[in-house]
């Protein structure tokens, strides 16, 4: 048989095959998916998990009018293979190539954008309300997993649909479980059966005759339910309204396609449990789908090759520390949101595994949590991504920052991510937490700093931050002693040599080493500011009088960032000064290389050099007075 997936540049194309061709198709698929993603790097387990259930879901339903939401996204190669984009997936995650999450500027199949986890319910609800309100005859589903069920945004979805009277279909892929040849046979069948015409005929004409009886109907319903929570685990679904089908083979093409189709019959919210496994036909991604979860590039017949242990990360500095803390009180924890290796926290949950909570994909609960820890007398430690505590902020404010709680909350992934794009980018968190009174704020400039702001966290009686950058620093080495900073107090790490004193840069933690090239061809004045908030407001006020102009420069969106802290300061001293705010543009930032989208955005030495000389000119000569006659 000849290649199949080079004949699908459309799901049209892919309706006409025979479903007979379905599983030879989902063997081309999965290995052109793990082919690709170990040219380009990306997520593979979860996307050899999905292979036969996107094969299926666009085989049976009419797309791009029927819509697919896939919660979180990373999931979706195999949906960009067979929606056209076979041919771009060379440059995935790459600048100018696909994305590695649904976005819908880059495909109409792409029904709505997503990245952050839970909200494809809520999403694809809405889209069912709207279909109905417009007299549209579209099919809505909604593709989520285990994992992201468990916040809940989803289950507020789950609700809300169970009531709306829209046609709506879940499909919960499950890929925790493991099916045994036996029950994947029966749970087909059992799934086959309950979604035949047949079937729901037959329940539907029952319950009419049943509405007359109200006793006997009554007793029809308890039996139902009674029957299906001991056969299935779906008790919970029905209560939200759901009509629940499943478990099934979520590897099974042929009976997905048969359940799919019989439940596009049907009306109402219907609710699919398929059972999947992350990885599937990778052997070395079924057996550590953590690992595989997101690859860097590798040649799939060695597998990932540790890499020499080099400089640290910021991510395994903090791990370390926490570690360490750890020893020296009782009262530390470690919290996190379904995060832990990303985190750097497997060595604590190890080792400390009483200490340790991880709290499933629930970043309000995470903050609320460790809000109702630290009214205890314990010291928690949130270890979280900037894009998703974003997802707490009003736990942030409401239960920690207005309570004045002492949690401590270590900020990953803080500025550019490169590959992973717009939607992890940590561009806000120095605006959305530098408003918020009693916090404390602190960005390292390399990974010393970073230990010891974090112990400098750990010793104040209030919440604070300390937010950090993916990936390592500049190298210094990291001292196992640690002393508090003095708080609000930043350093001067270059006097400019010129008497005229023309610029003072003033650089917010991951810039610093950037700030410090750029003053050595600008002789100009740098100072590594630390703290964003309490501002080191006497610092600001003395270089701005002995310089005629300052530069604040940060890996975050300029708007109410720290720079604008800087400019407050002066303005509340009274002291008007030239000044010249550099960091993230206001605009989202597409996936590529880090250091390309830093330069991009004028914050590496060269960009900075070019926009001061662009704003204040090129350096004037010295001028030296003449001796008297």
């Amino acid at each position: 048989m000849g290649s199949l997936l080079e004949q699908i540049d459309d799901p049209a194309a892919l309706r006409k095959l025979e479903r007979s061709a379905l599983p030879q198709l989902a063997r081309e698929l999965r290995a052109f998916v793990l082919g690709t993603v170990a040219q380009t790097g990306g997520h593979l387990s979860s996307n050899l998990g999905t292979i036969e259930l996107t094969i299926a879901l666009h085989y049976v339903y009419d797309t791009p009018r029927d819509r697919i939401v896939w919660d979180v996204g990373h999931q979706t190669y195999a949906h960009k293979i067979l929606t056209g984009r076979r041919n771009d997936m060379q440059r995935l995650r790459m600048a100018g190539g696909p994305s590695g999450f649904p976005r819908r500027s880059e495909s109409v199949y792409d029904t709505f954008g997503t990245a952050h986890s839970s909200t494809s319910i809520s999403a694809a609800l809405g889209m069912a309300v709207a279909a109905k309100r417009q007299g549209e005859d579209r099919k809505v589903i909604a593709v989520i997993g285990d994992g992201a069920m468990s916040a809940g945004m989803a289950f507020e979805g789950l609700n809300n649909a169970g009531t709306a009277g829209a046609d709506l279909l879940v499909i919960l892929n499950d890929n925790e479980m493991s099916i045994s040849e036996p029950v994947g046979a029966l749970n087909g069948y059992l799934a086959k059966l309950l979604t035949s015409r047949l079937y729901n005929s037959v329940r539907s004409g029952g319950k009419e005759v049943l509405a007359k009886l109200p006793p006997v109907k009554e007793l029809a319903k308890r039996a139902e339910e009674h029957f299906k929570g001991m056969v299935l685990p779906g008790t919970l679904f029905e209560e939200f309204g759901f009509n629940y089908i499943g478990p099934i083979d979520g590897h099974d093409v042929d009976v997905l396609v048969a359940t799919l189709a019989n439940l596009r019959e049907l009306k109402g919210p219907q609710l699919l449990h398929v059972v999947t496994r992350k990885g599937r036909g990778y052997a070395r991604a079924e057996d550590d789908p953590i690992l595989y979860h997101g690859v860097p590039r590798f040649d799939p017949g060695v597998g990932i090759v540790a890499k020499a242990a080099g400089k640290p990360t910021y991510t395994q500095i903090f791990g370390d520390w926490l570690c360490d803390m750890a020893a020296r009180d009782t009262r530390v924890v470690g919290i996190t949101p379904a995060m832990r290796e990303g985190s750097g926290l497997v060595r604590f949950s190890q080792t400390y595994p009483e200490r340790y909570f991880d709290v499933g994909i629930a970043e309000q609960h995470a903050v609320t949590f460790a809000a109702g820890l630290a009214c205890e007398g314990m010291k928690p430690v949130v270890a979280i991504y900037s894009t998703f505590l974003q997802r707490g902020y009003d736990q942030l404010i409401h239960d920690v920052a207005l309570q004045n709680l002492p949690v401590v909350f270590a900020i990953d992934r803080a500025g550019i991510v490169g590959a992973d794009g717009a939607t992890h980018i940590g561009a806000f968190d120095l605006s959305y937490l530098r408003c918020l009174p009693n916090t404390t704020v602190m960005a390292p400039s390399d990974e010393n700093e970073c230990r010891q702001m974090l112990y400098t966290a750990y010793t104040l009686d209030t919440p604070s931050a300390v937010r950090y950058p993916r990936g390592g620093g500049p190298g210094v080495p990291v001292q196992a002693a640690m002393t508090a900073l003095p708080v609000g107090r930043g350093e001067v790490r270059r006097e400019t040599r010129r008497r005229s004193q023309r610029q003072a840069l003033l650089a917010f933690g991951s810039v610093v080493p950037h700030a410090l090239a750029a003053g050595e061809e600008l002789d100009a004045t740098v100072v590594n500011m630390r703290f964003v908030k309490p501002i080191d407001a006497e610092l600001i006020v003395r270089l701005a009088r002995e310089h005629e102009a300052l530069v604040t420069i940060e890996e975050n969106v300029v708007m109410g960032g720290a720079g604008s802290a800087v400019a407050e300061a002066l303005a509340a001293a009274g002291i008007a000064v030239p000044i010249l705010h550099l960091g993230l543009p206001d605009r989202f930032l597409d996936h590529g290389d880090p250091e390309q989208l830093l330069a991009d955005c004028g914050l590496d030495a060269r960009g900075i050099v070019a926009a001061v000389l662009a704003r204040f000119g090129p350096p004037r000569p010295e001028v030296v007075a003449k001796p008297a006659a």
